[in-house]
């Protein structure tokens, strides 16, 4: 053993350390490669789920908006609802773990499709470091935050939100 690289001889399946995220998803030695899990045929680490409450349609986010299949997902969903014609939009961000800038450009883009289209669209129940990235990158003055479900419905409503 080399005593000024004490590593170097350490059998090919050793690991210094091991992170866990807060879903739960491998981060080896800080690599993003292999925190995805699979779902059927197709690695994902995002899963979206829509319903509906009093005209608002709310896409539940759970997992990571990251760059890949994840921002690929919110868009053809979001692209999906406008299809159809649904415009009031809300997207529940309560387990969101992770977003990075690419699921941030997601976000933009897709509020900015709505609005072309004549709806709109608002974020709620917003995770600390989905805030934390909201704050630093100033879009909280681009999108209307709500912190629970109640208050984000009403506030599509025209006589409640004056």
């Amino acid at each position: 053993m080399n005593p000024k690289c004490p590593v170097a001889e350490q059998p090919a399946h050793y690991q210094p350390f091991r992170r866990i995220d807060l879903a739960g998803h491998n981060l080896h030695n800080g690599r993003h490669g292999s925190r995805k899990r699979n779902l059927g045929d197709t690695l994902v680490s995002m899963q979206i789920s829509t319903r509906e409450v009093q005209g608002v349609t709310i896409l539940d986010i759970s997992g990571r908006i990251t760059l890949g299949d994840e921002t690929g997902m919110l868009r053809d969903t979001v692209r999906a609802l406008l299809s159809k014609g649904i415009k009031k939009i809300l997207l529940n961000l309560a387990e969101v773990s992770y977003i990075d800038s690419t699921g941030v450009g997601e976000l933009v883009g897709s509020l900015m499709s709505v609005r072309n289209q004549g709806g709109d669209l608002k974020l709620m129940n917003l995770t600390q470091k989905v805030k934390d990235v909201v704050n630093v990158t100033k879009l909280y003055t681009v999108f209307d935050i709500k912190e629970d479900e109640f208050t984000a419905v009403k506030s599509f409503d025209w006589f409640f939100a004056k």
